[in-house]
């Protein structure tokens, strides 16, 4: 089936480049000039994947990023953001915010449709995810919904994947170069320090439930997933 792409890009030139090189890999392509009219694209026909520019007239691509992975549907979307900041504080504070890959501005479109690619496929195998309880945690596959008891935790895509890894994979320990082929793929396009910083945010997800501890530091080492 043809996945489709949202590209939110307030500049024409690039979002108009970015199309042909999407409709030339066979990905269907929807625009948005601004954070306002990608919410109303998204309401509308959720896409597979969200190209997100973090320069945005209005609200920034940044702020878009954290309120869509507040909302129902939207924690669910895989989103790229395209940045011409390229300091680590900077990609560090797209990836709390929810990101799932970033992109340097100036890019080349090969390496464009390569990452989103990735993500896509990355994306596509958390359906095959099945269910699974550990303590109070709890991952309905079919659903692809996450519960602490009776609560459902709005975890995004990347958390979602890393949480069932660790439930389906408890007490025993991970590098992060290892986690990183588990849970994304092996892609050569994410850095270690990425997964330190989805492990803060699987913290803070299953923190006001009582179940941040079960996520653990083991020093030296990695990280490890367990009840005790």
């Amino acid at each position: 089936m043809q996945k489709r792409v949202l590209v939110v890009e307030d500049e024409a030139a690039i979002r108009d480049m970015i199309a042909f090189a999407l409709r030339k890999a066979d990905i269907e392509v929807a625009h948005a000039a601004d954070a306002s009219a990608a919410l109303v694209a998204i309401a509308d026909a959720p896409p597979d994947l969200i190209l997100l520019d973090w320069m945005l007239p209005g609200m920034s691509g940044l702020e878009l990023a954290r309120r869509l992975r507040g909302e129902e549907g939207g924690a669910e979307v895989p989103i790229i953001m395209l940045t011409a900041r390229g300091e680590e504080a900077d990609r560090v504070s797209g990836l709390e915010a929810g990101v799932d890959d970033y992109v340097v501005k100036p890019f080349s479109t090969r390496e464009l449709v390569a990452r989103i690619r990735a993500v896509l496929r990355r994306s596509q195998a958390d359906g095959d995810d099945g269910s699974i309880q550990v303590g109070g945690l709890r991952i309905d596959g079919p659903a692809h919904r996450v519960f602490a008891g009776d609560a459902e935790i709005k975890a995004g895509p990347t958390e979602y994947r890393l949480l069932h890894f660790f439930m389906t994979h408890a007490d025993r320990v991970y590098s992060r170069a290892r986690l990183l082929d588990q849970v994304w793929g092996g892609s050569v396009f994410v850095e270690e320090r990425t997964v330190d910083v989805h492990i803060r945010r699987l913290r803070k997800l299953l923190e006001p439930h009582g179940l941040a501890h079960m996520v653990q530091t083991v020093r030296g080492t990695g990280y490890r997933f367990s009840e005790a």
